[in-house]
């Protein structure tokens, strides 16, 4: 892994795919553990947490499970703009299911906080979130995630799936903004 740099930002190697791996197995195992339902469905968030609910899904390996997608939104650029917007919205019926929302990256609580509320008023069984990411210095609001891969400090991070403004999304490992001297 070497530094990058991604719109005149530079940006050091953070965690490795093989951790993420690693905690990918650990968190599907815990997930796999808890869920009681015979069909949960997870809930991916858009669009950051696509990489993460591809491979997380995959290890929790339920074949009556279902997987469906929500987009919402609250960086820009990289910081939280502290207010969520709704892009894209669930369509599924969610009553009387457990419910596992999986998260890139829960910093401030915003968008988690409005996610379950959103969910809780379709009447779920349960509702628990799976986050790769968690900042628990970050959080303003809300309860941590109920499944978290690694819990970090409050720096911008990149890769995986998280962006700046939409671009590295697609590196194989996290990146963190590089402190300047």
């Amino acid at each position: 892994m070497d530094e990058i740099t991604i719109k005149g930002l530079a940006f050091e190697p953070y965690i490795s795919r093989e951790e993420i791996a690693k905690q990918i197995e650990r968190v599907a195992a815990e997930i796999r553990r808890d869920c009681v339902s015979e069909c949960p469905i997870f809930v991916c968030v858009l669009n950051g947490a696509f990489i993460f609910a591809a491979d997380l899904y995959r290890a929790i390996n339920m074949p009556k499970s279902e997987i469906t997608f929500i987009r919402y939104k609250s960086y820009e650029g990289t910081h939280s703009s502290g207010t969520v917007k709704r892009i894209m919205g669930l369509v599924e019926d969610i009553t009387d299911r457990e419910v596992i929302v999986i998260e890139d990256i829960v910093d401030t609580g915003y968008t988690a906080v409005e996610l379950r509320k959103m969910l809780a008023e379709r009447k779920p069984k349960s509702v628990k979130m799976a986050s790769l990411l968690f900042k628990p210095d970050s959080l303003k609001v809300g309860n941590p995630p109920e499944y978290v891969a690694f819990e970090i400090q409050p720096k911008f991070i990149l890769g995986y799936g998280l962006d700046l403004d939409e671009l590295a999304r697609g590196l194989s490992d996290i990146y963190v903004l590089k402190k300047e001297d």
